[in-house]
């Protein structure tokens, strides 16, 4: 039995847009196995650092990338905070900075960030909108 170009055709077409979404597929974030070690501008070994319960896991990931510089996962991290909505008390350009928490499941880099204020950092703010709310919380020891 002889086949057509027209009976093919969408069996051709089928396996090339298969063959496209598998080589252009965006795996979904696979959080470490472990955490990283907290770093000691955190919280010295001695005296393990207290996090307020409204952060994430995810939050205390960044925060050790944070007292560590990084490396970061997204370029953006580490960026100038320009607190354009003025949601955080008024201070020169460049005092405020933001990092990615990343976010299970996200095909991005979703909506929650830690913006710390100062360098080093003297003060952590924490939303989950993107931005549209803030909680100031500190790294008590």
């Amino acid at each position: 039995m002889q086949r057509s170009w027209r009976t093919l055709l969408p069996l051709v077409i089928l396996a090339l847009l298969v063959g496209y979404l598998y080589t252009h597929r965006n795996p979904a974030f696979t959080p470490p196995s472990a955490p990283p070690p907290v770093a000691s501008n955190i919280a010295p070994a001695s005296a393990p650092a207290t996090f307020p319960g409204f952060l994430p896991p995810q939050a205390i990931h960044t925060l050790a990338l944070i007292a560590s510089n990084g490396p970061f996962p997204h370029r953006q991290d580490g960026e100038v905070f320009g607190n354009y909505e003025h949601r955080l008390p008024a201070e020169a350009r460049g005092y405020y900075h933001e990092y990615t928490v990343e976010t299970p499941g996200a095909h991005d880099r979703g909506a929650r960030r830690i913006i710390t204020g100062g360098n080093p950092p003297v003060v952590y703010y924490y939303t989950d909108d993107h931005y549209r709310s803030f909680r100031k919380f500190t790294l008590q020891q």
